[in-house]
């Protein structure tokens, strides 16, 4: 009787091209910032640090002269030169029995679960302290103690942006767990008796979604730990205020993922153990236009 035999993957794009198609997706529905990602149509890349962004301006009306006719006015379209600063990685190794042991799972375990636990989180946590602490953009700041508190500083913030003539549309509520709690509370609802299922979730407030961000990611300012030693806790540690809300356009930002990438190396290629190692690695940045830092309104502690 003839024998098939199965022949495992044995090189890193099989195991590459299996895996991180899955930790794009987790990414993008895990991370409360994917929504800010820039398009790739307005980024070009020059350099290993240096990325060009897309920004354009025109000048404002004139008057109309029937004689002379229209006064020519400027139009400035270009590439603005921004300069990428967080390179973040980490390397780890499952021993090949005892990934064979529980079928294969500890690798996969470690792919996903370090993408969603670590990646992600300190990704979103560096977004928000990076534009809390922006220069030139509108912010408060003190306690809310109540939902009626906590709509008014919502309020406030809203017509600020109205006055900075921010779009309307499109405007995002970044909010925490608790200040969530308190604009649900502050909302008056009636619930038809026929009803067996109530949702009490706001997922809209003044045509603003409404993201809510876990206290953890949602500060003015981390710091970014460098361990350099296997045991080393690495991530990041909130340095600054928790933030009440934020809210931004997404016109007001740039947010640039140059390289993403998780290599996947069998214990036939590391020459180090006889494991599969994994390589994280993300060089990423995120800027506010200068023009356009009234497009973010802050709201922290």
């Amino acid at each position: 009787m003839a024998t098939t035999v199965v022949m495992p993957p044995t090189n890193t794009e099989t195991y590459a091209s299996k895996f991180v198609p899955r930790l794009d997706e987790i990414y993008k529905r895990g991370s409360l910032t994917a929504i800010l990602d820039t398009p790739n149509d307005l980024v070009q890349w020059t350099g290993a640090k240096t990325v060009n962004l897309f920004t354009f301006s025109t000048a404002g009306m004139a008057n109309y002269d029937r004689n002379a006719g229209y006064v020519t006015g400027n139009v400035n379209a270009g590439w603005e030169p921004f300069t990428l600063s967080i390179d973040r990685g980490r390397s780890f190794q499952v021993d090949a029995m005892s990934n064979d042991e529980t079928l294969g799972m500890e690798l996969s375990a470690l792919l996903s679960q370090t993408e969603r636990v670590d990646v992600i989180p300190e990704v979103d946590a560096y977004v928000f302290s990076k534009l809390a602490g922006t220069t030139g953009i509108s912010s408060a700041s003190g306690a809310i103690a109540s939902a009626a508190a906590m709509i008014t500083a919502i309020d406030t913030a809203e017509a600020q942006m109205d006055n900075d003539e921010v779009p309307y549309e499109g405007r995002i509520l970044y909010i925490s767990p608790d200040g969530y709690a308190q604009l649900k509370g502050g909302i008056e609802r009636r619930i038809i008796n026929s009803e067996d299922n109530v949702n009490m979730n706001v997922e809209f407030y003044d045509d603003m979604r409404i993201i809510r961000v876990p206290s953890g990611r949602f500060n003015t300012a981390i710091t970014l730990n460098a361990p350099t030693t296997a045991a080393g806790v690495g991530g990041y540690t909130a340095t600054g205020d928790a933030i009440n809300f934020m809210i931004v356009h997404p016109s007001a930002v740039m947010k640039v993922m140059k390289h993403r990438v998780s290599n996947v190396f069998t214990p036939a290629q590391n020459i180090e153990a006889d494991a599969y190692r994994v390589n994280f690695r993300f060089y990423h940045d995120v800027f506010v236009l200068s023009q356009k830092v009234k497009g973010i309104y802050v709201h922290h502690a």
